[in-house]
């Protein structure tokens, strides 16, 4: 159990959790937004261009119980703008990653790689970097 516990703290210390209630608060919040957008805005819009009463309700069999279709109209409205919202913040969040990703490559290939040969300076061929004696002409090398 106090392993348990333990590794619940260490959780919670890496700020995640806290990073995950901000977007829950935050997604709250714009939802609210989302739905007022909707209720106040679009379904008065939907009901001068159709017509029809988007709030409406239809009765079940002659009973008191209703079918609130305006209310299922609204929901499937408010989802698919929530959706668009997320699907904008996520396909920007990938393109600012992936292009912080390529400048980061684009760093590492300008760092030249370390020389593994050079030029012998009595025959200029091309010789190992730590050799002292030329293979080629067998001269004896300055040591640098």
């Amino acid at each position: 159990m106090k392993k348990f516990l333990g590794e619940f703290r260490a959780f919670i210390a890496k700020g995640n959790v806290l990073d995950m209630a901000v977007g829950v608060i935050i997604g709250g919040a714009f939802g609210s937004v989302v739905s007022g957008l909707t209720d106040n805005i679009i379904q008065p819009l939907l009901n001068c261009i159709g017509g029809a009463e988007v709030q409406g309700k239809i009765a079940l069999f002659g009973t008191e119980n209703y079918i609130d279709y305006g209310a299922f109209i609204s929901a499937v409205i408010n989802f698919l703008i929530m959706a668009l919202v997320v699907f904008l913040i996520v396909k920007s969040v990938n393109k600012i990653s992936e292009t912080a990703q390529k400048l980061g490559k684009k760093n590492e290939q300008e760092t030249p790689a370390a020389p593994t040969t050079k030029i012998c300076p009595l025959c200029k061929s091309e010789i190992a970097i730590d050799a002292v004696k030329c293979p080629h002409c067998t001269g004896d090398l300055p040591i640098e």
